[in-house]
């Protein structure tokens, strides 16, 4: 179900209604609970099943390491962040397995490369690893092991609903066990923060509907064979548009999702920091999907040694941590590639940051923070082109293509729906640099004129890229 469809309306309405009446309040829960199973189950309900099987597994894992026997606490949390990567691992990544080592003429690679790939596994089995992994760690401390009710059933109802809600259950943000179940508690309508919710789920929208639904429609045109017909210029517009388009698809539906989040009372972590402001890799990677960034960070590159043990063990854990957030994104190896880039970026810079007195560290941050967003926006190729053999080509038309006419008609549609983004970056960077800024007094019409746009110039709806990871 797309948070933009008239179903979802429908259900957002009816579940906000009932969520705060007087006489429901004991049962807010599970009126979310049965509003977020609908939500996933609505297209594909089949699928359900798998996710009620994620939750199951990280119920009794996570029960089981604070109320079982002392003795096997290490085991239980062991085998429950094994059963999630296992469940990842099968319905995600059996089509590379069985297409890579086994062929599509092979019985066994046939099997596996006709696994279909559930929505939202990578994000709802990651938020399983983080309860499974913070009651371990917090498993003595009395404040979280007070999250981890005593009753099975209150437990059970705690965890599905930290898994299953809504907002985040699709494309995220990841929230962590010991971010969210603090807050599972009775929610006021009193308690809204109203001017929150509006900014977001208008600037989400219009990111979403007006910018990205809008781009879609051209920069579909990066697609094999199509894009061997174009000029050099109108393909470097294109690979830009697309790197437009999949921050304002992904950034607006984290908005949308916090949004939705506020309206009932719970509070998402922020998922996007104007990242193309960054002026180096790393700032980058604090800017971009800091939620998965900061999951990686926590639960495998300090698990790994981060970069306590020497400069090489430091590279080799970054790279080790990008390549796995690479494959995290896609099951195929162009994602793997994708990852070793910005995993190599990143090793690269803390090298000469620490060992080498570089011209390059020199440089004006909008020179170096236009260098990181072109590395960027190329490396995106390989999300729109995962056929590595095509996006060579695609570079490769870049090289020689020189010679044919520009489509002004796309560059100009390219140039137009990417300044909305190019401004709201600019913004935030005026906001940072500049210690007085305030808040603009036409900033409410602003929102208005947003508004205004999201009604009278939507693209057609499309669902949003990172329900396919």
């Amino acid at each position: 179900m797309l948070f933009n469809s008239g179903a979802f309306v429908v259900l957002a309405v009816t579940t906000f209604v009932f969520y705060y009446l007087p006489i429901a309040r004991k049962w807010q829960l599970s009126i979310l609970i049965i509003s977020s199973l609908t939500f996933y189950a609505y297209n594909q309900p089949d699928l359900l099943t798998l996710l009620l099987l994620s939750v199951s597994l990280n119920i009794v894992a996570s029960y089981l390491v604070v109320y079982g026997s002392p003795s096997r606490q290490k085991f239980h949390a062991t085998w429950g962040v094994v059963g999630n990567l296992l469940i990842l691992l099968f319905f995600k990544y059996s089509p590379l397995i069985g297409g890579t080592f086994f062929g599509s003429y092979n019985p066994v690679g046939s099997f596996l490369m006709s696994i279909p790939l559930p929505i939202g596994i990578s994000f709802f089995t990651f938020q399983g690893i983080s309860l499974v992994i913070d009651t371990y760690t917090a498993r003595d401390k009395s404040e979280f092991r007070s999250y981890i009710a005593r009753n099975l059933y209150q437990h059970a109802e705690r965890v599905l609903f930290f898994k299953a809600f809504f907002p985040q259950l699709v494309s995220g943000p990841i929230v962590k066990a010991h971010y969210f179940l603090p807050q599972i508690q009775p929610k006021y309508l009193k308690d809204i923060r109203w001017e929150y919710c509006f900014r977001t789920l208008v600037m989400g929208y219009f990111l979403k509907m007006v910018i990205a639904d809008n781009l879609k429609d051209h920069t579909a045109y990066i697609a094999y064979p199509f894009f061997e017909s174009f000029s050099s210029l109108t393909l470097v517009a294109l690979l830009f548009g697309y790197s437009m388009q999949i921050f304002a698809d992904f950034a607006g539906y984290s908005l949308i999702a916090l949004g939705f989040a506020g309206l009932f009372g719970y509070q998402f972590p922020t998922n996007f920091n104007y990242p193309y402001i960054a002026a180096s890799f790393s700032d980058f990677w604090r800017r971009w999907h800091i939620s998965l960034s900061s999951f990686l960070r926590e639960y495998l590159y300090i698990p790994l040694g981060g970069n306590r043990k020497g400069p090489l063990r430091t590279y080799a854990n970054l790279m080790i941590t990008m390549v796995l957030g690479g494959l995290w994104h896609g099951a195929a190896w162009s994602y793997a590639i994708w990852g070793l880039a910005h995993g190599l970026a990143l090793a690269l810079e803390r090298l000469l940051s620490d060992k080498v007195r570089s011209p390059l560290l020199r440089l004006h941050p909008v020179l170096k923070g236009t260098m990181v967003f072109c590395f960027v926006s190329l490396a995106w190729l390989l999300f729109k082109l995962p056929e590595f053999n095509q996006a060579l080509a695609y570079l490769r038309a870049i090289a020689t293509n020189t010679h044919r006419p520009h489509d002004g008609l796309i560059i100009s549609f390219i140039m137009i729906y990417s300044t909305p983004v190019v401004l709201y970056h600019f913004r935030a960077l005026v906001r940072e640099r500049v210690a007085s800024y305030d808040q603009p007094r036409w900033d409410y019409a602003l929102y208005g004129f947003l508004l205004f746009l999201i009604i009278t110039n939507s693209g057609s709806s499309d669902s949003f890229i990172y329900f396919q990871f």
